[in-house]
């Protein structure tokens, strides 16, 4: 996939006059394969539900969005759940980790549907993010800031063209910023994929090609 063409989209619980200064809203959009874009919002301004609509996860919204040249509304779940595993690497707010796996357990269970990485390069992934330690601690005894490197790690471990990151490093301090951001940009080197970052405003380490206000 090459390309995510945001349409005159409008969020069904904004008017038009709400959004007027908006850069996305209501606007057309593109964002291209291998492209960096940095999405700033104030919250309340709707950063989570643009990506939650881009995945597919929401419905509440007017206008279109588009990959390549097929609508997201005209796609059988059976292609777009096709397309979620192999197109579209997503690093959720609040995360989405099972409380009842291990830290690993939780990135193995994501793998296992494409088999991307080896569970050596998953522990290695694990090392480099400081977590060697804490690979067999269950995700609820974990902080949440370990608990953001981990969902950093099981989205990189599935082919993608795009990764969303919605407020990914927000309790990391700057030296496992740092060093997440490092990981994320290598993995999104080698694949020559696009990024599509939402954030309060803080401008993560990244070469954007674009910086949106939302």
């Amino acid at each position: 996939m090459d390309l995510i063409h945001i349409n005159n989209v409008l969020p069904s619980f904004f008017s038009a006059s709400e959004v007027s200064g908006s850069e996305i809203w209501g606007r057309d959009v593109c964002f291209r394969k291998g492209e960096y874009h940095l999405v700033s919002a104030v919250s309340g301004a709707g950063k989570s539900s643009l990506l939650s609509y881009i995945f597919g996860e929401r419905e509440d919204y007017t206008g279109n969005i588009i990959f390549d040249d097929i609508p997201l509304n005209s796609m059988k779940s059976a292609d777009f759940s096709k397309l979620r595993q192999h197109k579209i690497g997503f690093v959720f707010q609040g995360l989405r980790l099972f409380s009842e796996l291990t830290a690993f357990e939780n990135i193995a269970i994501k793998n296992r549907l494409t088999d991307y990485k080896t569970n050596d390069e998953i522990l290695s992934m694990l090392e480099c993010a400081g977590l060697s330690e804490k690979h067999n601690e269950k995700a609820a005894r974990l902080s949440f800031g370990q608990q953001q490197r981990v969902a950093i790690i099981r989205a990189l471990c599935q082919p993608f063209d795009f990764l969303l990151m919605d407020e990914p490093f927000s309790h990391l301090d700057d030296d496992n910023i740092k060093t997440m951001a490092n990981m994320v940009s290598h993995e999104l080197k080698s694949r020559q994929a696009g990024l599509v970052l939402c954030s309060l405003g803080i401008e993560y380490p990244f070469d954007y090609c674009r910086k949106w206000k939302l």
